[in-house]
């Protein structure tokens, strides 16, 4: 719906004189007349006890104007029954009786039919209407408003205007309200601009709805503008656009107004609060956030399921885990929400782990949660299965997300797109590629978020050939890629070394997409360049794009000079990558164990003392790994963990991979001495055994304790050494196992001497 019809646009609107601007103190609906009735009357407007016949008995002993008051209280308890049967029994006995020559009953009919969800007998109702007021039009399109038919109330709109009918500041909201469904802003615009004329965008309905087409649209200062036009602004109007502020990415702004309703009196309701609480989780507010969450108690919302659930998420985001546990066990009643929040919750703060252990930890506790969510008999919806499914995947959790998986099966949401999605990045993500392709396979809908994941797939593997054919594909069908997928197909094309193919699809981004470049893509052309060794065509690119380079772009360069012997370029890197993030341990060490490499002793003694200033630790080399839902964790250079058994396995793997043609590369690391002087010029250094790196453990423990065809999945706090990597090669051979490690970096796939990164792995 495009505009308004010809004899609107011609300024033949105009405002019923004694209807211009309702009262907004009380809400448009029909129970509020005002009607004496006799004690038997009572009886029946308070008949919740009896049925359907006894109720109407009562109207058959009243004159017909009595008989209208019981009519209304009965069609009231329909609305609130939601009873379209016993709708239609009263309304019979209204035709019955002849009462439905009264306009005002049979304009409450209209608005019944609609609330209990039959706009179809609504319509009959309204087109058998003795006569029609505003009222009775309004209704209508209230209700195909509520009905979510939007398009149909703005139809009704334009009847009542070509008939000459005449709006009231509540038939002006409501059209509002079908443009903001409709997302027919250039409409509401003009009804704005009617409401403006006739001066009723003060009015409190036309104000708010005002404010909920313009924040839709994205505009907030419209927002804002109509807002302060007016009047009298309740709380749904303070609530409305504290809601602009945080939907239009100003979430300041939302707290301000909010702070501003307080001082002005206004009390909040739930939708106030749990709005507030949103705003205060995307801007990190926790201060504000608890005096809310006190707030809330004060005005007795603490057994509020809604408002509580978005104190505890609150909580949850801000790492305070004991106080959102807290909430949640001291919570009576708990919903689906609540369990959804916390399970989101501890995924969201596995995001914000301080170190992938602690990242680890919360994802085991999520994997609690969501135990206890089965046992408590209450089902997962898709909300719950994405989020859990988005754990695993973080965990490498295959054990756990294959159960989840069947759960899908059995509860009918395997079909759900976001579900399906979210089981190709669990797949992939614990390495196992051709779980990943069938679930893509078997997905009956497809949106470009599942394309985008299933070519990232490909690509983190080296599938490279596949990603590529899939891209074509999902072009073939008609899917427009966005910057997500390219970024997945110049990944693939830098892992199969395809450089006129990714030069020629970065072209093809740019003049046929229009996608801008943004980061990621020069970081998978750079990670081309340096994989073949054309190192000075990656640092060209570098100093050639529009933005500096971040961590990722700096580490990729690193790692190819060290393997292509380019070292002063490398220690360049080395310290932009320093600079970047000065408090990053596994930074300090890559740049110390350069520096040791090259004998440059002062630029050692350098580095130590930087590392002294910023309180630098050891690097915490830790991995784990999941057998039957039992989690067991190993670190480097433990002696406890080493049982006699594993030790005699490490010694046989070391001596078959020496046999295959393995060499020991050891690195250099630095003791971390905290007792020796800063002002010490020589720097004690050791190679930690080749056979105790935690990895190392983990795999010997994993050959140990799972079937012989199994693959083993570690996970591992940091980056790989070349020595490992090497060594897992040779081990894959020596034992055919598939051994996957996802350290900090990336996915390491091992399987017949190969792995999925093709070696341009280490960075310490």
């Amino acid at each position: 719906m495009a505009s308004l019809p010809s004899v609107v646009v011609g300024n033949n609107l105009k405002l019923e004189p004694d209807l211009k601007k309702q009262n907004t103190s009380s809400s448009f609906s029909f129970d509020k007349r005002n009607y004496s009735t006799t004690t038997q009357l009572d009886k029946g407007l308070d008949s919740f006890g009896l049925d359907l016949k006894e109720a109407i008995s009562v109207v058959r002993e009243e004159d017909q104007k009595s008989g209208s008051s019981v009519y209304l209280g009965l069609l009231q308890e329909c609305i609130e029954n939601k009873s379209v049967s016993q709708t239609q029994g009263i309304h019979g006995h209204i035709v019955k009786t002849g009462t439905h020559q009264d306009l005002f009953i049979m304009t409450s009919l209209v608005n019944v039919y609609g609330k209990c969800g039959t706009m179809e007998s609504a319509r009959k109702v309204f087109d058998n209407l003795p006569k029609r007021n505003v009222v009775s039009w309004t209704s209508l399109m209230s209700g195909y408003v509520y009905n979510s038919q939007p398009e149909l109330a703005i139809s009704v709109f334009e009847e009542m205007l070509v008939v000459g009918g005449y709006p009231t500041n509540f038939t002006i909201g409501i059209v509002l309200n079908a443009c903001s469904s409709l997302s027919n802003f250039d409409l509401g615009k003009q009804i704005h601009g009617y409401s403006l004329k006739y001066r009723i965008a003060n009015d409190t309905s036309v104000g708010n709805a005002l404010c909920s087409l313009y924040s839709k649209s994205g505009v907030l200062d419209s927002v804002l503008k109509a807002f302060q036009m007016i009047d009298e602004k309740n709380v749904i109007s303070w609530t409305s656009v504290i809601s602009a502020c945080g939907d239009n990415g100003n979430s300041a702004a939302g707290l301000d107004v909010f702070v501003q309703m307080i001082c002005e009196g206004v009390e909040p309701n739930e939708f106030t609060l749990t709005s507030v609480l949103s705003l205060c989780c995307v801007t990190q507010a926790l201060a504000m956030g608890f005096q809310v969450h006190s707030l809330s108690i004060k005005l007795g919302n603490e057994s509020n399921l809604r408002v509580m659930n978005s104190v505890m998420y609150l909580y949850l985001k801000n790492g305070l885990v004991r106080e959102a546990k807290k909430l949640f066990d001291a919570m009576e009643n708990i919903n689906l929400v609540t369990w959804n929040a916390m399970i989101a919750g501890y995924a969201q703060m596995m995001d914000i782990a301080e170190d992938s252990v602690s990242a680890h930890r919360r994802g085991i506790q999520a994997l609690e949660i969501f135990k206890k969510l089965n046992q408590s008999g209450m089902k997962p919806d898709l909300f719950t299965f994405s989020s859990i499914l988005t754990v695993c995947s973080s965990l490498a959790a295959l054990d756990q997300g294959e159960q989840v998986h069947a759960q899908t099966i059995k509860s009918g949401f395997l079909s759900d797109v976001v579900v399906g999605t979210a089981l190709v990045n669990m797949y992939s993500k614990c390495g196992s590629i051709h779980r990943a392709s069938k679930a893509f396979v078997e997905m009956s809908t497809r949106t470009l978020i599942s394309w985008t994941s299933m070519i990232t797939s490909f690509a983190q593997h080296g599938q490279s050939q596949q990603a590529l054919q899939l891209f074509e594909d999902m072009k073939f069908i008609g899917v427009k890629p966005n910057k997500i997928t390219f970024v997945g197909i110049l990944a693939a094309c830098s892992h199969a070394g395809m450089v006129d193919e990714a030069v020629s699809y970065f072209k093809m981004m740019k003049s046929v997409y229009k996608i801008k470049p943004v980061m990621d893509h020069y970081a998978c052309l750079i990670d081309m360049f340096v994989r073949l060794g054309r190192l000075e065509e990656a640092f060209d690119l570098i100093t050639k794009m529009e933005f500096e380079a971040n961590e990722v772009i700096w580490s990729i360069l690193i790692a190819g000079c060290r393997s292509h012997g380019k070292l002063d370029l490398g220690f360049y890197a080395a310290e932009q990558l320093l600079n970047l993030n000065p408090k990053d341990s596994e930074t300090y060490f890559l740049l110390l164990n350069m520096y040791l490499s090259a004998g440059r002793w002062k630029d050692v003694s350098r580095i130590r003392k930087m590392m002294k200033a910023e309180k630098v630790g050891k690097l915490k080399d830790w991995s784990w790994m999941s057998i039957k839902d039992k989690v067991y964790s190993f670190k480097a250079d433990d002696d406890q963990q080493r049982t006699a058994e594993l030790k005699e396995l490490l010694s046989d793997l070391h001596e078959r991979a020496k046999n295959l043609g393995y060499e020991v590369q050891p690195s250099l690391e630095v003791t971390n001495d905290q007792a020796e002087e800063e002002t010490t010029t020589t720097t004690t250094t050791s190679t930690i055994s080749i056979v105790h790196h935690s990895e190392k453990l983990a795999v010997a423990f994993g050959l140990l304790n799972t079937a012989s065809a199994a693959p083993i999945r570690v996970n591992k706090s940091i980056s790989m050494c070349k020595d490992c990597h090497n060594f897992l090669k040779f081990i894959s051979i020596s034992t055919t196992r598939k051994i996957i490690i996802r350290d900090s970096k990336r996915l390491h796939r091992f399987e017949n001497g190969e792995c999925s990164c093709g070696d341009f792995c280490s960075l310490i």
